[in-house]
């Protein structure tokens, strides 16, 4: 059985500067601190965390919404990608930013939702402070 999972957070950050850190080589490998390369169009590879993380970004919304296959080393080989949407959204507060992920392998949402957490969306606060 596939898993899914839904998080937000708000960042000091707009959508248009976190859209484009997200597609950025360079800046995605600054917020994480380990290497992205990132081919920033539709069909373009995405790697980050140093290879732990690779997909294929499937749809653009400029400053809106990056959908994108997604899979980890953690996945078995047989296992297909899940799929990742990142939306952003300005608000009084910030940037809200959104992670639905879905098709994620049985027993492992909560451990990427810890992870988003704790390797992107604090990371993140603290990069666009």
């Amino acid at each position: 059985m596939l898993e899914s999972l839904e998080i937000s957070t708000i960042l000091p950050s707009n959508s248009q500067e976190a859209y484009l850190a997200w597609l950025d080589s360079r800046e995605h490998t600054e917020f994480t601190g380990q290497e992205a390369s990132i081919d920033p169009r539709i069909g373009g590879e995405i790697t980050a965390y140093s290879g732990y993380y690779k997909g294929e970004i499937q749809d653009l919304e400029p400053y809106k919404r990056i959908a994108m296959s997604w899979r980890t080393t953690d996945f078995l080989e047989d296992q297909k990608d899940s799929s990742l949407e990142v939306l952003f959204a300005d608000t009084k507060e910030g940037l809200e930013m959104t992670l639905v992920q879905t098709d994620i392998p049985e027993g492992q949402s909560k451990i990427y939702e810890d992870k988003w957490h704790k390797y992107y969306f604090e990371p993140m606060k603290r990069y666009f402070e």
